[in-house]
């Protein structure tokens, strides 16, 4: 008995373990991935620059200043936020995929299947075509963010009031009410400024090009908390993922839990759209991604979604910046290709 109890501790010692190098391996690629996605653009700047940039702005004076002003300007003022941006963005739309297709047990959820990124568009539209930029350069994330929460109390309050707190019905109304706002916001296009349609257009395929360090405040007070939760009610989305039976004879509330993950899914991603556009496929990806290797259980799959989210997007954001440089291609064109492709191997995988 004494063997077998060690045997066992050393077992779970040894998984522990090598969890523990996991994320640390997935941590050190995120952080490389940013370097070098600072590095990588127009104008290429050397790693070692990079970091002489990075150590002066926290702590002054500490690295011989060896580069010009403009490189440091491009370092820090431009790619870094836009960098870390990309990162927030790719782990909030992946850890809420994720739960999405835990808490509704259907693998097509993404975060913009509630009608939230039609929100945010609508948003952005009316804020680029017909009110101008009456709050600086927060007018569009701000009246992005307002309508993917307009567009989210929507379909929730349609949800009560049918009584549709079931994962079908839920995402039935969910996708409803996106088509219900595109058709407003396609309105809101026709009607508006011919002129002004390029730049729609750009938000409504995804772009980091407006990222500033203000900006990363928002994003990550958000993704902090929610994601915290989501974690912390990991077990709880494993029963939901079994069936609501199941999670109701463990004594999970199904229909006001699916409802609280579906709000933090939409708070999370409300934000994210209203700073980035709308950029697709990540949540739908990287949960399958991540269940190819870690399985099924949520404690694994959220905050590897998020880790995995937040590397894929930071590439996807440098190719974005470089396939046709100077100029920058929508992100999601480079989300949607890379998307598309994954589904036809994993399709072929199955078969």
């Amino acid at each position: 008995m004494a063997d077998l109890t060690q045997t066992t501790t050393a077992t779970n010692a040894w998984r522990l373990s090598r969890r523990t190098v996991f994320v640390l391996v997935g941590l050190g690629a995120l952080l490389l991935s940013i370097l070098l996605a600072v590095s990588i653009g127009a104008v290429p700047i050397p790693l070692s620059t990079v970091w002489g940039v990075a150590i002066n702005h926290l702590a002054p004076d500490t690295v011989p200043v060896t580069w010009s002003q403009g490189r440091e300007a491009i370092v820090w003022d431009i790619r870094f936020p836009r960098a870390i941006l990309a990162a927030l963005v790719g782990a909030g739309l992946g850890l809420t995929g994720a739960a999405l297709q835990a808490v509704t047990r259907n693998p097509l959820a993404d975060p913009h299947l509630l009608g939230i990124s039609s929100g945010g568009a609508f948003g952005a539209i009316l804020a680029l075509m017909h009110t101008g930029m009456f709050l600086g350069l927060l007018t569009v994330p701000l009246l992005a963010f307002a309508g993917a929460l307009a567009a989210t109390a929507l379909v929730l309050g349609i949800a009560q009031f049918a009584r549709a707190t079931s994962a079908d019905r839920l995402v039935l109304a969910g996708v409803a009410v996106s088509f219900i706002i595109m058709a407003g916001a396609n309105i809101l296009i026709f009607l508006g400024d011919p002129r002004a349609t390029h730049t729609v257009v750009f938000w409504m395929l995804g772009g980091l090009g407006l990222a500033q360090w203000p900006h990363l405040l928002v994003p990550l007070a958000v993704l902090i908390p929610a994601g915290l939760w989501l974690w912390h009610r990991a077990a709880d989305l494993n029963a939901m993922s079994l069936g609501d039976e199941t999670a109701s004879s463990l004594g999970i509330p199904i229909g006001r839990f699916r409802l609280s993950v579906f709000v933090a899914g939409a708070l999370i991603t409300g934000v994210m759209v209203a700073f980035s556009g709308i950029i697709g496929f990540v949540g739908l990806m990287m949960p399958h991604l991540v269940r190819l290797i870690v399985g099924g259980d949520n404690a694994r799959v959220l905050p590897l979604s998020a880790l995995f989210g937040a590397i894929f997007l930071t590439w996807a954001d440098t190719t974005a910046r470089i396939v046709m440089a100077p100029e920058d291609v929508p992100i999601g064109i480079v989300t949607g290709l890379v998307g598309g492709l994954f589904f036809v191997w994993l399709m072929a995988r199955r078969t």
